[in-house]
């Protein structure tokens, strides 16, 4: 695996911090999950990471309040927002403010290896 391809996970779903870094290593990406966008500031995840993968809704600060907060501290990183929600106008809003994709959970691992492609292209 590469670590400079680090992929840093930030959702409240136990099973998707389970789950997501299994298909990460598939893709042969390394990753790290966070339970919130707080512990990820706390552990300073960010400086490490190439590309952040962000649950939507979140107690505490949600993914699009962490988006904003990375903008406000000029923090640019590649960020894919995964949600359950089908709202398309949210969906539309977190791409408008630089977000690489929004996916609707449950995402194939065909769109998530494309945003991360996306993503990870970024510079």
């Amino acid at each position: 695996m590469n670590p400079q391809l680090l992929v840093s996970i930030v959702d409240d779903d136990e099973s998707v911090r389970e789950s997501l870094p299994d298909l990460l290593k598939v893709f042969g990406l390394e990753s790290e999950t966070f339970s919130s966008a707080d512990e990820l500031l706390a552990k300073d995840g960010i400086s490490r990471s190439r590309c952040l993968i962000l649950d939507v809704a979140m107690p505490g600060m949600s993914g699009p309040e962490l988006q904003k907060e990375l903008n406000r501290r000029k923090i640019k990183i590649p960020i894919i927002f995964i949600t359950a929600h089908r709202d398309e106008t949210a969906r539309s809003r977190l791409i408008e403010q630089g977000a690489i994709a929004c996916l609707i959970k449950p995402f194939s691992d065909v769109a998530m290896l494309e945003a991360l492609n996306s993503a990870l292209q970024v510079k």
